[in-house]
């Protein structure tokens, strides 16, 4: 072989290792990891996402604790329901949906469209499947999601919240990037997490998440922060957006 020969494939096998880096380095490889392990914390797991420790999952086991009595007006969740940006004829996903508390609560705003409620245990599922037969409700469909992703259909939603949920996503890079290919153009996000800059919980309880923590993490999976408003007692109501078009963020 010819010293040019030679010479011209270690530059193409160098240019494909560079294209290679450059191509999974953003989204974790072994070089540039995006999950830690540490030793865990009371209510953690010891996996940490861009220097948060991930909370541990609510067992369907302590269902019961998402109906509580003074719920709605400790946590103004009438308030909160309203304030989702939705049309009678939208296609909400709640992801983390538990037992249907806000699903069946968003089901009645859009009566022409429909209800994605997701969760990762069975168990969940089936009470709301219950309480659907129960209520007569035909506009919400119960989804097994998995903890990498939701199993929605790329572009079927206009609409993903979730409530007091994403701290505990075992998988949040992956989650959000399945759920910003499940978004519509313009669709929205909308992340509601326990104030940790005033959280009256102890400051090693990992079930509530800072609005500049949120907003680095959901940020990294492509969505476009809009806004965080303040109108809840105790939670971060934090609106982000599915571009229209393709965006890179500037730091």
């Amino acid at each position: 072989m010819s010293r040019t020969r030679a010479a011209r494939n270690v530059a193409l096998a160098v240019l494909a290792l560079t294209v290679t880096i450059a191509a999974t380095g953003a989204r974790g490889s072994d070089l540039t990891p995006v999950y830690e392990t540490r030793t865990p914390s009371g209510n953690g797991t010891g996996k940490f996402y861009m220097g948060r420790e991930i909370a541990n999952v609510m067992s369907h086991r302590r269902m019961s604790r998402l109906d509580r009595p003074g719920r709605e007006r400790d946590e103004r969740t009438d308030l909160l329901v309203a304030a989702l940006p939705v049309e009678e004829d939208d296609a909400v996903a709640d992801i983390g949906a538990g037992t249907g508390y806000f699903s069946f609560r968003v089901a009645e705003r859009v009566p022409n469209g429909v209800v994605y409620a997701v969760d990762i245990q069975q168990e969940m599922l089936d009470e709301i499947e219950r309480r659907k037969r129960t209520r007569g409700v035909d506009n919400i469909e119960t989804l097994l999601g998995q903890v990498h992703d939701p199993g929605l259909g790329e572009q079927s939603a206009d609409l993903i919240f979730i409530v007091d949920a994403y701290h505990e996503f075992s998988h949040p890079r992956e989650m959000g990037e399945a759920m910003y290919k499940a978004l519509r153009p313009g669709g929205h996000l909308i992340v509601v997490e326990d104030r940790a800059e005033v959280s009256s919980r102890s400051s090693g309880d990992l079930h509530n998440m800072t609005e500049a923590q949120a907003r680095k993490e959901i940020t990294a999976s492509g969505f476009r922060w809009l806004r965080t408003e303040s109108f809840l007692p105790q939670q971060h109501f934090l609106v982000f957006q599915k571009p229209t078009s393709p965006w890179r963020k500037v730091e």
